[in-house]
Order: structure tokens, then sequence, then C-alpha cells
């Protein structure tokens, strides 16, 4: 693909990628509650729910991720993306009229068949882009879908406040503009003679990893990976509770808080990673940006204040720092035919971590808020989150010590 034609490529990429995360933002205040609706206003049963809802989520990316990343090596990556968006859009609108939570629940799980195309976007960078430029073109993504979670949260807030369902309308339409958008303008990224037959060893969960295994320094990182990803499991399964418990925050004020988290993180991801990926370097990038996440979660935890739980919001938006710079590692260790695995590889471990995180965090919240435990409890899944995002920074430190950019290169060449 031409010069030019990357870069027009790219600038759709990160559109569709500011579109799909705008329609997700959206429904992010309100699905939690629509949760507690169901279960008549019983909030520590619904942590438990919501937990089990992020693990089944989660469950379904695992499974699909390497699905997709092999289909998107055997047929190219714009088919798959396409089709993502619209089961997206689709289920969007399932969600906005389900009369039950077991309604709910399938929509969850096609939100996670449907969201693992993200592995696919990946998989479209590293074709497009040299070694050198990938983690500014993660960070890109990043900062993309900072972007979209400015205004979704404040817009699914100020929806939400009318009725608890009109965000996912919203939602079921931007996302099928979105499709329609790519139909268009997205061109295929994977040449044919680039292209891989499809194998079910390298597609299910478990064989998408084996490739994990053909450098040392990736079975480090793939740990490593692991941690983040658990940790990052915090966020999505109790923030909205949390603050809604601990500072009576509405759907409204939660959306805006959300916003800022994507403002402070579209800063971080498109202005902040390229110069200090350039002056640290990807290992130094990486060890900034797990240290930044283990301090916001301490932040999260003690704040006994909203005015302390907004400062710890900067610092988790430097842990942005630590995906890319280690994508970019990583992605620099692999052929250019198996882009598609690895990311398919790093969907899967996402997916383990997703399992794992939200019923660990949501059972934890639902423990510390429960009946006879001192208020300052709440802040218990925060504080497991910052000690494995600890283990997470250790591993780093000793799984990539030495390790540079060229070096890498080197690797996989």
């Amino acid at each position: 693909m031409p010069v030019a034609a990357n870069v027009r490529a790219l600038r759709f990429l990160y559109l569709t990628v500011i579109l799909d995360v705008l329609a997700f933002g959206i429904v992010v205040p309100v699905l939690p509650s629509l949760v507690v609706t169901f279960l008549h206003g019983d909030t520590v049963r619904a942590s438990n729910m919501w937990g089990l809802f992020g693990s089944a989520y989660a469950a379904a990316q695992f499974l699909c991720s390497p699905i997709l990343g092999s289909l998107s090596d055997r047929f190219g990556r714009r088919p798959v993306i396409l089709l993502a968006l619209i089961g997206l859009g689709v289920d969007y609108l399932v969600m906005a009229a389900a009369p039950t939570l077991g309604w709910l629940w399938f929509g969850r799980i096609t939100s996670g068949i449907c969201g693992a195309t993200y592995t696919t976007a990946g998989a479209y960078i590293a074709d497009v882009t040299p070694v050198e430029k990938r983690a500014s073109a993660f960070g890109m993504i990043g900062a993309a879908w900072g972007l979209g979670f400015v205004l979704g949260p404040a817009l699914g807030g100020a929806l939400g406040a009318h009725d608890p369902r009109l965000p996912f309308w919203v939602a079921g339409a931007l996302t099928a503009a979105n499709a329609v958008y790519g139909y268009f303008a997205l061109p295929e990224s994977l040449p044919l003679d680039r292209r891989e037959p499809f194998a079910w060893k390298r597609a299910n969960p478990l064989g998408s990893l084996r490739l994990l295994r053909s450098n040392a320094t990736l079975v480090g990182l793939a740990a490593v990976q692991i941690c983040y990803q658990l940790a990052h499991q915090v966020l999505p399964a109790v923030y909205v509770l949390y603050v809604g418990h601990r500072y009576g925050w509405t759907a409204s004020r939660t959306g805006i808080t959300l916003a800022i988290v994507g403002i402070t993180s579209s800063v971080v991801q498109g202005a902040i990673i390229r110069p200090v990926v350039r002056t640290f370097g990807e290992r130094n990038s990486a060890i900034i940006g797990l240290s930044c996440a283990a301090l916001s979660s301490v932040f999260y935890g003690i704040a006994a204040s909203p005015l302390w739980f907004m400062l710890g919001i900067p610092f988790g938006s430097l842990a942005g720092l630590y995906n890319p710079s280690a994508q970019a590692l990583m992605s620099a260790r692999v052929s250019p035919e198996a882009q598609g695995q690895l990311q398919g590889a790093l969907g899967s471990l996402s997916g383990i971590a997703g399992m794992v995180g939200p019923t660990l965090f949501g059972a934890s919240f639902a423990y510390a808020i429960s009946p006879g435990m001192p208020s300052t409890a709440a802040g218990t899944p925060f504080y497991i989150a910052g000690a494995i995002q600890l283990l997470g920074l250790l591993g780093v430190l000793a799984f990539t010590r030495g390790t540079t950019l060229g070096h890498a290169q080197h690797t996989a060449a």
C-alpha cells in the first residue's frame, strides 16, 4: 500500500475507533445501573451480577479474538472489521429493548464476540506501519479511544437521565453509521501474497498462545500483560457502582468524570507517548506506565472524597504508556505474516484476565460494602488491582532487562 494510502487508511481507522468508542462510552454510565434496576435496587447483588456480566463478555472475547485474528490473516482485515461493526450495532439495539436480565446477558456476550475486532485493528496497524513507528501508531489508537470516551460517557449520562435505555438506541445508530462509512472508506491492508491459510490450531484460544512461546521476552511480556489486563478490569467492573455508593454520584456526574478520563487519556496517547518513547525507549515507557497505574489504584482506593479520587485520574491516564510500548516490543518479535495471530493472542490474554477480573473485583466490592464493613473498605478492589500492577512492574524489570527496540528488530529479522 503506498505511503499516502497508508496515511488515509490510518486516519480512517482512528476515526472508526473514535465512533466505536463513542457508542461504547454512551452506555457505560447506565448499563450497571440498569442491572441494579432489574435486581430491584440491591447494589450488593448487582455488584456480583455485574462482575459475572464482565466475565461472560471476556469469555466471549477470549474465544473469538484468535478466531477473528486468524480469519483476518486469511481473508483480510477489512471484512472482519466491517462484520464486527454490524454485529455491534445490532447488539446495542437488542440491549435497548431488553425486557429481562437474560436479554442483557445475551447482549453482553454478543458485545464480547464483536468487540474482539480490536485485535484486527491492531493487525491492520502492523500491516501499514514500519516496526520503529508502531508504538506511536498503537498510541494513536489509544488516543482515538480516549477521544471517543470524552463525549461518550458525558452524552450517555445526559441521555440516561431522561431514559436509561435511550443511550443504547443512540449507540446502535452510531455503530450502524460507522459500518456504512467503513464500507466505503476502509481499504484492505493485507496483500494476497501475505495471507495465511486458516488453521484451527492457531485460531483456538490456546493455540494462538503458542506464538508467545517463540521468544523468551515474549513469554515474559505475556505474563506482564496478564497482570496489566487483570488489574485494568477493576474500572469497568466497579467504577460506576463504586462512585455511586461512596460519593452518591448520579449517571450524569459519572459520565462527566469518565469524559475527563477520556480527555486525559487522549492527551497521553496522542501527545505524550511519542516523545516519551523516543526519549526513554519502549521498555522504560512500559515501566513508567505500570508505575503510574499502581499509583492511580492507590489514589482511587484511599480517596475519602471526590477530590482525592479525581487526583488519581492523571496517574491512571499515564498508565496508558504501558500498552503501546509493550505491543511494539512484542510486535517487533514476530514476522509480518503473524501479526494477526499475535494480536489474537494478545486478545486471548485480555480475555483470560477479563474472565477472572470482573468476578474478582465485583465480588470483593460486594463484600466490602456488605453490612458491618467500614466505609473505608469500599476501596478494596483498587488495593487488589494496585498489588497486581506492582507484580507486573516487577515482571517488566525482570523480563526485559537489556531490551531495546533495535534488539527487537534484530530478533524479528
